[in-house]
């Protein structure tokens, strides 16, 4: 008899079914992943005896429990070939890669693109040519179903992107439009974006499935800065008062590799997404720049940097501030900001620094001297307090 496991999305009971199909085809436990190694569904079949204890080996436990493989396991199983396959692949054991027993690979393909593999522990004497046949005419009803998810993903990236680069006015109504239309009723409840920056691939079409990320409703990439790319994540939300899903969403993207992401502010509906994901990329912003910010920041949180982060990224410096910005003067501007973040009070200020307060005294004095601002002035305070904010950005 077959026994149901968790699978990675809350669509994916038609790939349950298959993978159990498949399961009871070769009286095997099955896993289905994506073609990145990301845990799809997972299938335990009950045999005549009970299951080896060694068919949860290192590779396969992480497989079932962390829903994905490590790069380097990935690279391994593929160098047998496992992309350009179109029928079944044994993989032997090797107990120094962490496989302790062998493997039959069923790859999933459709129009002759691999969209993810059907796993499943090799024992001798194994499936029989005829149940593999099966198997793989079970895979080709997966291969369909990936390909359909695939396109309907595409569509989602291209309407998000389109609403977050479009102009003000009609173009931007315009693409709001479509992905209304694209989502239909998902599109009417509370929604956030994430911006997770950098992203690691320069590829502008390189972004995760919506499927394996947590609360994604649609995913896309977007230029940041001029070289490199952002990801966007449009976040559905039980209530906007729950920000609970943009940090798990945040937390799963920051594990490959990112340095920091933003969070808008929750809205209802679609209409002021532009607006969301501008707070988004300027707390994403704000958490590079600042790392007792980091390494999820919501816009909410970010206190000046909601301002700051408005400005031209190629804005001069305040000429008052400038002089302070060289290497050389690095450790009075850090003593200034300190200075400024601690109120002006002189002992906490020393105190967090570690220096006694006439060094502070001093260090105080050359900034004044080098940037014609007086520190007992509030707005030159200010001035100084904002520059010196603006320059970490």
């Amino acid at each position: 008899m077959r026994e149901n496991a968790r699978v990675t999305s809350d669509s994916s009971g038609d790939y349950q079914e298959l993978v159990d199909e498949i399961s009871e085809l070769l009286g095997a436990p099955a896993t289905l992943e994506n073609r990145d190694f990301e845990l799809i569904a997972f299938g335990a079949y009950d045999g005549e005896g009970d299951l080896d204890p060694t068919a949860l080996d290192p590779v396969r436990t992480r497989s079932i429990l962390t829903r994905r493989s490590t790069a380097a396991i990935r690279t391994w199983f593929e160098g047998f070939g496992i992309t350009r396959a179109t029928g079944p692949v044994r993989i032997p054991p090797t107990p120094e890669a962490g496989v302790y027993r062998g493997r039959i690979c069923l790859p999933v393909r459709h129009r002759g693109v691999v969209l993810g593999y059907v796993w499943l522990l090799d024992d001798d004497p194994g499936p029989s040519a005829p149940q593999l046949d099966a198997a793989m005419r079970v895979t080709a009803r997966i291969g369909a179903l990936l390909g359909d998810e695939a396109q309907a993903g595409a569509d989602l990236t291209r309407e998000l992107r389109a609403v977050l680069t479009a102009e003000r006015g009609w173009q931007r109504d315009m693409a709001v439009a479509a992905l209304r239309t694209a989502l239909g009723p998902r599109g009417d409840g509370p929604h956030t974006v994430v911006c997770v920056a950098p992203w690691p691939s320069a590829d502008p079409d390189d972004a995760p499935s919506a499927r394996t990320v947590p609360h994604a409703t649609a995913l896309c990439t977007v230029p940041w800065g001029t070289t490199e790319q952002c990801l966007a994540v449009l976040v559905r939300l039980r209530a906007l008062d729950v920000s609970s899903p943009a940090e798990a969403t945040a937390t799963r993207l920051l594990k490959d590799g990112p340095r920091a992401a933003g969070v808008g502010r929750p809205r209802t509906g679609l209409t002021d997404l532009a607006t969301t994901w501008q707070e988004a990329t300027s707390a994403a912003r704000a958490a590079l720049a600042e790392p007792r910010l980091a390494p999820i920041a919501d816009w909410s949180h970010i206190g000046p940097y909601r301002l700051l982060t408005t400005l031209p990224p190629d804005s001069p410096h305040d000429p008052a501030i400038a002089p302070l910005l060289s290497p050389t003067h690095h450790e009075l501007a850090r003593t200034a900001e300190v200075y400024l973040d601690c109120a002006g009070q002189a002992g906490r200020t020393a105190a967090e620094l570690g220096i006694h307060r006439q060094t502070l005294y001093y260090r105080l004095s050359r900034v004044e001297q080098l940037t014609g601002l007086d520190l007992d002035d509030g707005e030159d305070r200010l001035l100084l307090h904002m520059g010196l904010k603006r320059a970490r950005l």
